[in-house]
C-alpha cells in the first residue's frame, strides 16, 4: 500500500524503544536456555539488563523485569539492586556486549 515513514520525535522514541526491548528480550529468551552454562556475572548483568529495561517497558512485559531481574540476581549471588532509569542507547550498547557473551 504505500510506506510508513517515522517522522515525528514520539515515533521515533517509540520505534528505538520497540527494537530495544525485543532485543533485550530476545537476550534473556536465549539466556534462560542456556542458564546452566552461564557464569555469575553473566547472570548478574544480564538481571542489570532486565533492571533497565524496566522504565521503558510497558504493560506486563513491564510487570515481569523486576521479576527477572531478582531472580538472575539471586542466580549470581547478588542482592537485589537499584532500579534506575538508563538511556535506551546504553541499554542498546550493552545488549550488544551480552549478546557477544553468550552466544
Amino acid at each position: 500500500m504505500g510506506v510508513h515513514r517515522i517522522t515525528s520525535d514520539a515515533a521515533k522514541y517509540y520505534a528505538k524503544r520497540e527494537k530495544v526491548l525485543g532485543s533485550g528480550i530476545t537476550i534473556l529468551g536465549i539466556a534462560s536456555e542456556k542458564l546452566k552454562d552461564l557464569s555469575k556475572d553473566q547472570l548478574e548483568k544480564l538481571g542489570d539488563l532486565a533492571a533497565m529495561l524496566l522504565p521503558h517497558a510497558p504493560g506486563y512485559a513491564g510487570k515481569t523485569m523486576p521479576i527477572i531481574a531478582r531472580l538472575l540476581w539471586r542466580l549470581a549471588g547478588e542482592d537485589e539492586k537499584e532500579f534506575r532509569f538508563v538511556e535506551l542507547e546504553e541499554i542498546e550498547r550493552f545488549i550488544e556486549e551480552i549478546k557477544e557473551e553468550i552466544k
